[in-house]
């Protein structure tokens, strides 16, 4: 039987499939302007592969509901915490920084114990980190890169709108690209581990989400954190993993 996660995200939606406690298969799309057609061409894809015949389907984040043949929808918090604990295998607090907000989340004994979320502010998201790459002239990846060559320069402002003006006015200063490529990294690294505090301090730490490969990030949020935070490959899918693994769990006790 095939258990399928799917996790609508305000930027990207990831899928997870497991054919009875395997997993077999993940893959992502972005979401776009419309949800719903997201989730139609997740459909088609998993007809195509033939796992929605004998299948479980639980959907779950931003766009959970634009999934109208899921068996069932569960909170992003609940799938992201079970799907970090898959992937990690061990209690932890999990960092999870999203398009739209930023989620902290404890897991002890598999179990999600409590949470901290951001989402009054895109600043310390993913998109925030777009916004400013985009002003850059940058992808993301690429802004990373260039700033582990600058140093000195500082963001203030906490409001996404004020710190992309003081972004143009760096630029228009003259201040070196990766000066203000290295303040922007700093900025968000520095609102998650603030975020954390509030949260309150943990032992271990596992960073999912769409920024779990970039390094620069990692880094400089564990050197805050004064911790070494962990990640996975496949830390983006946490979501959809969790989802596919509550998909198996409700299914065995329906049965």
């Amino acid at each position: 039987m095939y258990y399928v996660g799917i996790d609508i995200g305000s930027t990207a939606s990831k899928v997870a499939v497991f054919c009875d406690e395997a997993l077999i298969e993940n893959f992502m799309l972005p979401t776009g302007w419309s949800s719903v057609k997201t989730a139609r061409d997740i459909k088609e894809y998993l007809e195509k592969k033939n796992y929605l015949e004998n299948s479980y389907i639980v959907a779950t984040g931003y766009g959970r509901i634009s999934v109208p043949y899921a068996d069932k929808t569960v909170t992003e918090i609940t799938c992201h915490g079970k799907g970090a604990n898959y992937l990690v295998n061990k209690d932890c607090t999990v960092i999870d920084i999203g398009g739209q907000d930023t989620k902290i989340i404890t897991i002890e004994n598999g179990k999600v114990t409590s949470f901290t979320m951001n989402d009054k502010c895109a600043a310390g998201t993913g998109r925030f980190l777009e916004m400013m790459a985009n002003t850059l002239g940058l992808d993301i990846m690429e802004m990373s890169e260039l700033s582990k060559k600058g140093s000195g320069v500082t963001i203030s402002s906490m409001c996404t709108v004020f710190a992309e003006s003081e972004v143009i006015s760096l630029i228009g200063s003259g201040e070196k690209r990766e000066n203000i490529a290295f303040a922007v990294i700093e900025s968000i690294s520095g609102r998650v581990n603030s975020l954390c505090q509030r949260h309150g301090r943990a032992e271990n730490y596992f960073l999912s989400g769409g920024l779990c490969e970039n390094s620069y990030l990692i880094n400089s949020l564990g050197k805050k954190l004064g911790k070494t935070l962990e990640t996975n490959p496949k830390g983006r899918y946490a979501g959809a993993i969790g989802a596919a693994i509550m998909a198996k769990e409700t299914s065995d006790k329906l049965k």
